[in-house]
C-alpha cells in the first residue's frame, strides 16, 4: 500500500510568482499519483494541523523569495517555541509541531522552495524564469511521490523557512 502523502503548495496566484505553490499543487492533482493528495489554499492555517496528522508524508510547496534557482527541497522538523500562530499564516515548522503535540503526528515533513522573482500585488500570471523552475521542480518531484521515498536536494545557506514567501507576505 502507497505511503499517504499530502502535497500542500500555498500562495497567492494574484500576487505573481506567489502563486507557484498553487500552481505545482494543481500539475501534482493532475496526475493522480496513488496514495497523493493535493491541495492549494492561499496560506497555511491551525486547522491544517490535523491534515498533516493523518499522512505520512507532508509537502510544503510555496515560492521562494531567495535561495538556489530552480528549486530547494528540505526536510522540515517542528519548531516548537517559533510559533507564529497569527490570522493570516503559520509556518510549515509550526504547522507540523502542532500536529505532533495535538495529534502525535509522525508525519515525515518536506519543504519545497520554488524560486520566483516577481511578487507584485495584483499581476495574475507566472514569470518566464519562474514557470521554468515550476517545471524544475515538478519533474523533480514527480517521480519521488510515485516511489513515496525523498531525499533533500539543496544545500542553502541560512533556514529554508525563512526564503519562502509565506514568510514575508
Amino acid at each position: 500500500m502507497p505511503p499517504k502523502i499530502l502535497v500542500i503548495g500555498y500562495g497567492n496566484p494574484s500576487r505573481g510568482d506567489d502563486g507557484l505553490g498553487p500552481a505545482l499543487a494543481a500539475r501534482i492533482a493532475e496526475k493522480g499519483i496513488p496514495g497523493v493528495r493535493a491541495e492549494n489554499p492561499f496560506q497555511l492555517s491551525v486547522e491544517d494541523a490535523l491534515h498533516v496528522a493523518e499522512q505520512d508524508v507532508v509537502i510544503f510547496a510555496d515560492a521562494a523569495m531567495e535561495g538556489p534557482e530552480p528549486f530547494f527541497f528540505l526536510p522540515q522538523e517542528g519548531e516548537t517555541g517559533k510559533e507564529t500562530f497569527t490570522t493570516h499564516s503559520v509556518r510549515p515548522g509550526s504547522l507540523v509541531a502542532l500536529a505532533e503535540e495535538l495529534f502525535s503526528s509522525r508525519a515525515e515533513a518536506w519543504v519545497l522552495g520554488i524560486r520566483g522573482y516577481d511578487f507584485e500585488m495584483f499581476r495574475e500570471g507566472l514569470t518566464s524564469r519562474a514557470r521554468k523552475n515550476l517545471e524544475e521542480a515538478a519533474r523533480f518531484l514527480v517521480p519521488l511521490l510515485e516511489e513515496g521515498r525523498f531525499q533533500a536536494r539543496g544545500p542553502v545557506k541560512g533556514s529554508a523557512q525563512e526564503m519562502l514567501m509565506g514568510d514575508k507576505a
